[in-house]
């Protein structure tokens, strides 16, 4: 649940791309704000509540190299779109703490685990992360999976019809965005009647970055910098599922009332993506 002033900031932001991707931003009330600025909030109690439109399609469950070609041009613009809005960090949340979540449950890990995450960690801060003219940062969508979009699968050739999820815009490095991105539509995760398995796809991955780059050409650090970005952007989502476990244990939650998703699977694809740095 946001405090209000982070749904208003989400209204800015889906508002700032809706005449340039399928989103669904907040209407507007007909009477603007003192100083004469669009007012998306409607009030309840603490809460603060939007209007939407509904967006079709549906979740796909597979992509194709197309798909990712499509999801690479979109984050792109994306990325460009909120250049707009300054300064950045008046409109994104902050970061979450992942080196506290690093911190607590490392401890716990076995040796070959934590030398894993202590090693990418290590590299990821080698990177030129305070040099914007090589790593440039902006507003960031950072959870662009593939159960936060939407498609309309009913041709041979699928079409972007939505991007879902925008709780989490904050200002971040664009590779780190493009890594997350990657990460998701172009790995095939296996369920448990499939061993779990964790399958990279690299073709997949060319896709987004060529269709990234038709909007918006990466730097050449940012391209150096994306192999370990890609083991980094696993090793946040690894700790993101051990954290939900983490609280849902001291929370008291149990059996059919959480879902939890196999932290396992980040690890592992972490390890993938650390053994192509290497």
């Amino acid at each position: 649940e946001r405090p209000p002033e982070d749904v208003e900031k989400m209204a800015i932001i889906l508002n700032q791309l809706k005449n340039d991707l399928p989103v669904a931003p907040p209407l507007a009330k007909t009477k603007k704000k003192a100083d004469g600025s669009d007012d998306f909030l409607i009030h309840y109690e603490d809460k603060a509540i939007t209007l939407v439109p509904c967006l079709s399609g549906s979740h796909p469950t597979v992509t194709t190299p197309a798909m990712c070609e499509d999801m690479g041009k979109a984050l792109a613009t994306l990325h460009q779109t909120l250049q707009t809005l300054t300064p950045a960090e008046d409109y994104g949340v902050p970061l979450y703490p992942w080196h506290e979540v690093r911190d607590r449950e490392i401890q716990f890990m076995p040796a070959d685990e934590a030398k894993l995450m202590n090693d990418i960690w290590t590299a990821y801060e080698n990177l030129p992360l305070d040099d914007s003219d090589k790593l440039p940062m902006g507003l960031c969508h950072l959870d662009m999976f593939a159960d936060n979009t939407l498609w309309d699968l009913t041709t041979d050739t699928p079409k972007l019809t939505g991007l879902l999820d925008f709780t989490e815009v904050s200002v971040e490095h664009y590779v780190m965005d493009i890594a997350i991105t990657i990460n998701d539509f172009s790995t095939t995760w296996g369920d448990a009647e499939h061993g779990e398995s964790v399958d990279f796809d690299n073709e997949k991955m060319t896709a987004f970055i060529k269709g990234y780059e038709s909007v918006r050409k990466l730097t050449d650090s940012e391209q150096q910098a994306l192999p370990i970005m890609l083991a980094m952007a696993g090793v946040t989502f690894w700790l993101l599922r051990l954290n939900v476990i983490h609280y849902n244990r001291i929370g008291g939650r149990t059996g059919d009332n959480i879902m939890v998703k196999n932290p396992d699977l980040m690890k592992r694809l972490s390890a993938y993506h650390w053994g192509t740095v290497r």
